[in-house]
């Protein structure tokens, strides 16, 4: 059943005619106008400057439907068969997977309310038989020979895949590899003749506000096609450490996922990946994984089944304009080292913590920007840092080692704390301690913790401000390695005297190394 559809019409231009009428007073005379030459031009310096635009607009397509009839036969629905032991989570199946029954609303106390209770927890006690699980996703065919492209979270942990083509045909689908980090699976599947397949373009070239097809398996409607625009480029929606998502309104749903996002060419420059909804369905804000991003993994993934990634062994934080002026940078870019594993490549090179990266090759970077860049290198390839170290620019070359399973981070050696009693910094709204046994113990620190403590944090002071609590521990400012109470206290006087708007704190706790900048007031004790 089809619905209509209201056709609004554009818009008319309305197009005014100015008449001057000349009007005199009764009794006077008419005579011939003489001749009167016109007035001078306005000067054009007084003139608005003319608006330049990056390029020529286009307008809205007069349809979809041939770009969509070329592209349909690609995309493919992805069906997944798990089987769930009791204890097991089920997860969150993209598509329509099959819930367990929630038990119904009943009075408390009632007996409909105990016997649906009793059933509910024999169903799924520790003696209740394995089931099955299905869900569904979306795909698309990159090879003619039979490669599929879809989300990993589609197809993870799933005992049987299947790929449903646009006839309807159901073709048994081998796992050839899969990406945890991007999301990013690939599929095989078997087939007597060559299948319809799309190609990727290249999402560098997309910009906000140009035209976007998706096309998918919705909860379930195979074959679903919706249009919008890039909403924003470049977004980061903590879900791993590479995210670079393309924003779309092209309505993207539960089932959707692994389906591909095409330009107006039909060429694929994303793969629909997740949304933002607060009821579960469609409310304008859809995330795609870049074509830029995925074909490199895809192509690993296709070769050898996994993905070798390039790692120098850092951990970094975005260097923001507090940052910036608390280590008297003018600019606020690059990555700040806030850890350095002790064997990576970065301690090699002799990078520090406390160092800013700021150039890759000779590329101005960011601190969001350099993981992801580290990973599309090579290892085993150099590559030229440029580092803002103490006031001066230097250049460290770095040989890119291969990403480890499990990374760990390990802090440089400190000198030893002694025990100088506390100091209480009260324009930051913080008081610190030694490191010693009474502190160890309050504050379950590692017996070779170095630095400083926090011991309180005033409520309403910049410190609990920008996350401060008692128990972390301080062991560097201003890039320098404080050991007492007293070593800080110098410091702080130290930036206050050079007139600093701002000073860095290194911090330790339990979610490991950051730097912390904190406001300065000259006139704070």
């Amino acid at each position: 059943m089809s619905l209509p559809v209201p056709v609004f019409p554009r818009p008319f231009a309305a197009v005014g005619l100015a008449v001057s009428l000349s009007l005199t007073a009764a009794g006077a005379a008419w005579a011939e106008p003489a001749m009167v030459p016109p007035p001078p031009a306005p000067p054009q310096a007084d003139a608005a400057p003319s608006i330049r635009l990056p390029g020529p607009g286009r307008g809205t397509p007069d349809s979809f439907a041939d770009l969509a009839a070329r592209l349909l036969p690609a995309v493919v629905n992805v069906s997944t068969t798990e089987t769930v032991k009791p204890g097991d989570d089920d997860g969150e199946a993209d598509g329509d997977g099959e819930d367990a029954p929630q038990i119904p609303n009943f009075p408390e106390g009632s007996p409909f309310e105990k016997f649906f209770h009793d059933f509910m927890s024999h169903q799924n006690g520790p003696e209740a038989a394995p089931r099955k699980m299905q869900a569904l996703g979306s795909g698309f065919i990159i090879d003619a020979s039979g490669i599929v492209v879809t989300n990993n979270h589609v197809i993870r942990h799933a005992d049987q895949i299947t790929v449903t083509l646009q006839d309807n045909t159901v073709l048994k689908a081998k796992l050839i590899g899969h990406d945890d980090r991007t999301d990013l699976a690939v599929l095989k599947v078997e087939t007597s003749h060559p299948l319809p397949a799309v190609v990727f373009g290249d999402s560098d070239h997309a910009r906000v506000g140009d035209w976007v097809l998706a096309i998918g398996n919705p909860f379930g409607l195979s074959g679903t096609v919706t249009a919008g625009i890039i909403s924003s480029r470049g977004r980061n929606i903590e879900q791993g450490p590479y995210d670079d998502f393309i924003q779309t309104d092209a309505p993207i749903n539960k089932g959707n996922s692994g389906g591909p996002l095409f330009d107006m060419q039909g060429q694929v420059i994303g793969i629909n990946t997740a949304i933002y909804s607060p009821s579960g369905g469609s409310i304008g804000i859809g995330f795609s994984i870049p074509s830029a991003e995925a074909r490199g993994i895809i192509d690993q993934l296709r070769r050898t089944g996994k993905v070798s990634r390039g790692w120098i062994g850092v951990r970094i934080q975005d260097v923001t304009q507090d940052i910036a002026d608390g280590l008297g940078l003018k600019a606020a870019h690059g990555a700040l080292i806030a850890g350095v594993e002790a064997k990576g490549p970065a301690a090699a090179a002799k990078l520090q913590v406390g160092d800013v990266i700021q150039t890759l090759n000779g590329k101005e970077i960011d601190g969001r920007a350099l993981p992801r860049l580290m990973a599309d290198t090579a290892p085993g390839q150099v590559v030229k840092l440029g580092v803002w170290r103490h006031g001066q620019a230097v250049t460290a070359s770095v040989t890119v080692g291969a990403l480890p399973e499990d990374p760990k981070e390990v802090p440089a050696p400190k000198p030893d704390a002694k025990a100088q009693g506390s100091v209480q910094l009260q324009g930051l709204g913080l008081t610190v301690g030694a490191i010693d046994d009474v502190a160890r113990q309050k504050f379950n620190l590692a017996e070779g913790q170095k630095g400083v403590v926090v011991t309180s944090v005033a409520p309403d002071g910049a410190a609990a401000d920008r996350g401060l609590r008692a128990g972390d521990v301080i062991t560097q400012v201003q890039q320098a390695e404080v050991a007492t109470p007293a070593d800080l206290r110098r410091s702080v006087d130290a930036a206050r005297a050079k007139h600093r708007r701002s000073i860095l704190f290194l911090v330790q706790n339990a979610d490991g190394l950051r730097w912390v900048p904190l406001p300065l007031a000259d006139d704070a004790k």
